[in-house]
């Protein structure tokens, strides 16, 4: 609080504006700028579309970088475009114990900002402006997601309007929460306030002016081509010159060099707690000339909104690289869970060309239910009378075939549950080594579901149902049927499911042979003796294909698991093109509006 001495500055007339050489609002119509509104309110929309739900490192600086955008196009550029000709807003910013309060209460020579180090932490940020200026900031159009006040407030979200009878029309100071908070939410609102100012003061000392805090938020600044003004403040005069050289230097190394300087040094506050005039009379000069110039101010508006609009573009594009790693990551998770069911898929599809299932309870029962060996040794030599033995056969003899049924659903429904098991392990571990994949990932996802064995039990028993059925249409009118009844139809569909497990075409090889004991030979010759060979290649083919449709939908429900868990959080996967269009319709609005200068007249690249 104690200084002394007189203040330096290396600013005369509004350096600021006076570098831009940006045009005035009189030169262009009043509709050129028209579609730039219309592009940011498009852009603004495709940034609220994009979504990154999966964990990916990308994800949580994406979703903070769409938040700034859409908070700066609310905040600053849609209610700055649509009155170019509103009170310049000077956003004052630094870290704690920097001076800002008292700084600006002492420019609009009023107590209006709480100052000192026990003030509270949670305080609505404090605008104030002229009387003249009021109606402007009070109707919201700037900054809309802070509710006015009238007294200072600790509720978050408000903003405490104060008029100042000694502040010109035309200009307005905002005191920021300080950038290096304690509190995560001051921070953040000073950014986001810092982002819907036309101009940034911002105040550092001489303690404090290399700290890194300040340095990246004036990057920042640099990068969206905000104008600045620096205050070194609380500076000891034996001090003032080598440190205002040091800070200038800095300055000049992040191209800010041409942004004003003044240095306050350390005197003593009056009993409102205001800085001497004679301390802050070349800031209020400068500032006094700045709100009397509109052409000036005009500048300064255009060189901030321009440089806003400019930054623009590679932060949307950042946004939809990330839009598109978010679908890349979806799909790089399904299909993992969809190879694993796939694979699930073709072992089934294996184990019904393989013969595995024709061995052990299977066979037996098989074997049992047709007659003894001998009895099938003979078979090819009395094939002209195979139809009426195979109806005495198994006429009277329902156990057995209840028996070969249960043991044919039995191999099958093991069959179902390993490779169920198989594939909700192989997806689990995909996911697991996705980082995306492993933060979607509970325990019970590396199993089956728990039901599976009661839906492949009913799976089964639907598809049996299904080739007694299939029997009945296709021998519909073959004598065999009006001879057997409902008997010959039972049998004959268990020899189709015999069949089925024997080859895809229902013609047995070798090795077929050697691991059905020659069943398959058998279940064949039984069939084509009942349909004739067409028919026998006819049931086999659809009960098999019948048979594997089944499969399909219940491994589909099962992956359904996992995929029902992307599809929740997968974003619209034209986001990242979306964005990438808007981003244009910007640049081309914004070069079309006439309201900026073009690279020849600012040397901007």
């Amino acid at each position: 609080m104690t200084t002394h001495g007189d203040s330096a500055t290396r600013a005369g007339a509004p350096a600021v504006a006076a570098r831009t050489g940006a045009t005035t609002g009189d030169d262009q119509p009043a509709h050129a700028a028209d579609g730039l509104p219309a592009a940011l309110t498009g852009l603004r929309a495709a940034i609220s579309a994009a979504r990154f739900p999966l964990t990916l490192p990308s994800a949580e600086p994406a979703r903070h970088a769409a938040a700034s955008l859409t908070d700066q196009l609310d905040d600053y550029l849609l209610p700055r475009l649509a009155r170019l000709d509103a009170p310049l807003l000077v956003v004052v910013g630094g870290s704690t114990g920097a001076g800002k309060s008292t700084l600006v209460n002492s420019l609009v020579k009023a107590r209006v900002s709480a100052a000192g180090v026990l003030r509270p932490t949670t305080r609505s940020p404090v605008l104030v402006c002229s009387p003249t200026d009021a109606a402007w900031f009070r109707q919201g159009e700037l900054l809309p997601g802070l509710t006015r006040t009238t007294e200072p407030s600790e509720q978050p979200g408000t903003l405490h309007l104060v008029t100042a009878p000694a502040l010109p029309p035309g200009l307005a100071f905002l005191d920021a929460p300080d950038i290096d908070s304690v509190v995560d939410a001051n921070r953040a609102l000073a950014g986001q306030l810092l982002a819907a100012a036309d101009l940034w003061l911002f105040v550092t000392t001489a303690a404090r002016y290399a700290d890194a805090v300040p340095w990246e938020l004036l990057r920042s600044a640099r990068a969206r081509g905000t104008a600045v003004a620096m205050v070194l403040d609380r500076v000891p005069p034996e001090a003032a010159d080598e440190v205002a050289t040091h800070l200038s230097e800095m300055l000049a190394e992040q191209e800010l060099g041409a942004s004003p300087l003044f240095v306050l040094p350390e005197t003593w506050v009056d009993g409102q707690g205001l800085l001497p005039d004679r301390i802050t009379a070349p800031l209020s000069d400068w500032f006094a000339r700045l709100a009397a110039d509109a052409d000036a101010r005009a500048t300064v508006v255009r060189q901030t909104l321009d440089g806003a609009l400019a930054a623009l573009h590679p932060v949307v594009e950042a946004l939809a690289e990330a839009a598109d790693e978010q679908v890349t990551a979806a799909d790089a998770l399904d299909e993992r869970v969809q190879a694993a069911y796939r694979s699930a898929e073709r072992s089934v599809d294996q184990g019904l060309k393989d013969g595995r299932l024709l061995r052990g309870e299977v066979l037996a029962r098989w074997q049992e239910f047709i007659g003894t060996g001998d009895f099938f040794r003979g078979l090819e030599a009395r094939i002209g009378r195979l139809r009426d033995r195979v109806v005495a056969a198994v006429t009277g003899r329902p156990a057995p075939a209840s028996e070969l049924r249960t043991a044919i659903e039995s191999q099958l429904v093991t069959l179902l549950r390993g490779v169920a098991a198989e594939a909700a392990e192989n997806a689990y571990t995909g996911w697991k080594a996705h980082p995306a994949g492993a933060a979607l990932l509970e325990p019970d996802l590396a199993h089956p579901s728990a039901d599976l064995p009661q839906r492949a039990e009913q799976l089964v028993r639907d598809w049996q149902r299904g080739v007694l059925e299939l029997v009945r249409v296709e021998g519909g009118d073959r004598r065999f049927v009006a001879r057997t009844a409902a008997y010959a139809v039972n049998a004959t569909g268990l020899a189709v499911m015999i069949g089925v497990f024997a080859s895809t075409a229902f013609i047995p090889t070798g090795l077929e042979v050697a691991a059905g004991t020659g069943t398959a030979v058998a279940g064949q010759t039984v069939l084509q003796a009942i349909f004739g060979d067409q028919a026998v290649r006819n049931l086999a083919r659809k009960a098999r294909v019948d048979l594997l449709d089944r499969v399909g939908k219940l491994l589909a429900e099962e992956a359904a698991r996992y995929l029902s868990r992307t599809e929740a959080e997968r974003p619209a996967a034209n986001a990242g093109a979306a964005l990438r269009w808007a981003a244009v319709e910007v640049e081309r609005a914004r070069h079309r509006s006439g309201l900026f200068p073009g690279p020849e007249q600012d040397g901007r690249p």
